[in-house]
């Protein structure tokens, strides 16, 4: 196990808020971006001299394959956060923050003695770009909130991911909730049990989207990929009371023959990892790929564990493009790869039919 740093100066700022800073750094001669978490480091200008752990440019990591600003060195740290919860634990980075069960949160005591999420419908995804199609399927049929409950499966700062910003922007994504060592959400939780009761009795939601952040990890191996959580996250809504949505990972572009048709992580996610029943919606797709991906299913013994829906996602793609939302996933668009993405915007749009009946109506434009 290693860890890479070096010492370096900050040169130029290129774009940042308070949760999220792209910086360029000097490094013996040579300048490189890198990113930098004010929550952890405080802001950062031009002029100050910083350590950064190189370890994924070294690599050649694609997501998140920069330089990560450490500390600094000439500024004072920035200043402990309200909260006895403390992230990143036992790291020289763990910092305190204001979970929402806890005792001083404004939610503590609708929280305290909660243990059902009443029956919400709970959509697991394996890759973060997934939630996108969830969302816009959902939206795309009723006016519903919206929480996304990201786990610590991948990455840990909510920040790093571009998508939640746009999503949120767009309106398709009401609000956030980040738990276990994941941090930066709207609401923090201890874990993805208390995430979901957050989800439901703190953020209001109608239905909550649960996945890992963005770079997931993959080995090749039956068991060692980050996604197998998917079986985990359907275990905890069933716990709760609450209707597991299972979103396949679906592709008929990706090069490898262990992703292509059903990828083998769904199988696995869902064949082994998952004990729970639930819901997993597959894409129309044409009679071919279908036949395919539900040979897939049924040798993975899915179909006798789970129930299997058909549902039409181009509505949903629609409302990507009608909020000009732009995604990819393994770098390829939907337009690439569009059973992948369909498969997420059907998921989204039958998890509202497990709504209760009301009044529905379109969102509005953004």
């Amino acid at each position: 196990m290693a860890l890479s740093a070096a010492l370096g100066a900050v040169v130029e700022v290129t774009s940042g808020n308070e949760t999220l800073q792209e910086v360029v750094v000097e490094i013996s001669g040579r300048r490189e971006a890198a990113l930098s978490y004010p929550r952890l480091v405080g802001i950062l200008s031009v002029g100050d001299r910083v350590v950064v752990n190189t370890t994924a440019v070294e690599l050649g990591l694609g997501t998140g394959g920069k330089h990560i600003v450490m500390a600094r060195l000439d500024a004072p740290p920035a200043g402990r956060e309200a909260g006895h919860i403390v992230k990143l634990r036992y790291t020289p980075w763990q910092f305190s923050c204001l979970s929402a069960e806890e005792q001083a949160s404004d939610h503590h005591d609708a929280l305290r003695s909660l243990d059902s999420i009443d029956g919400m419908p709970v959509v697991a995804c394996m890759l973060h770009s997934m939630i996108a199609g969830v969302c816009a399927g959902a939206k795309a049929v009723r006016d519903v909130r919206i929480a996304y409950v990201m786990t610590d499966g991948a990455a840990l700062p909510l920040a790093l991911s571009r998508l939640v910003h746009d999503l949120q922007q767009s309106g398709l994504l009401d609000s956030t909730i980040t738990c276990g060592q994941a941090f930066g959400g709207d609401f923090e939780a201890v874990n993805l049990f208390s995430g979901l009761i957050v989800a439901r009795a703190a953020a209001r939601a109608d239905i909550a989207v649960v996945c890992q952040g963005p770079g997931n990890v993959g080995t090749e191996t039956r068991l060692g990929f980050s996604g197998l959580e998917q079986g985990e996250v359907i275990n905890a809504a069933s716990a709760l009371g609450g209707t597991a949505v299972a979103v396949p990972r679906i592709s008929f572009a990706d090069p490898r023959e262990r992703h292509r048709g059903l990828s083998h992580h769904t199988a696995t996610a869902l064949g082994l990892a998952a004990i729970a029943r639930s819901v997993l919606v597959l894409p129309e797709m044409d009679d071919e790929r279908m036949a395919q991906v539900m040979g897939s299913v049924r040798a993975a013994g899915i179909d006798s564990k789970h129930e299997i829906v058909v549902r039409d996602g181009s509505s949903g793609m629609e409302e990507l493009r009608r909020r000009r939302v732009r995604v990819e996933s393994m770098g390829r668009t939907p337009d690439e790869d569009p059973e992948f993405f369909l498969a997420c915007c059907a998921a989204g749009s039958y998890s509202t039919e497990l709504l209760p009946l009301r009044p529905g109506k379109k969102p509005n434009p953004p």
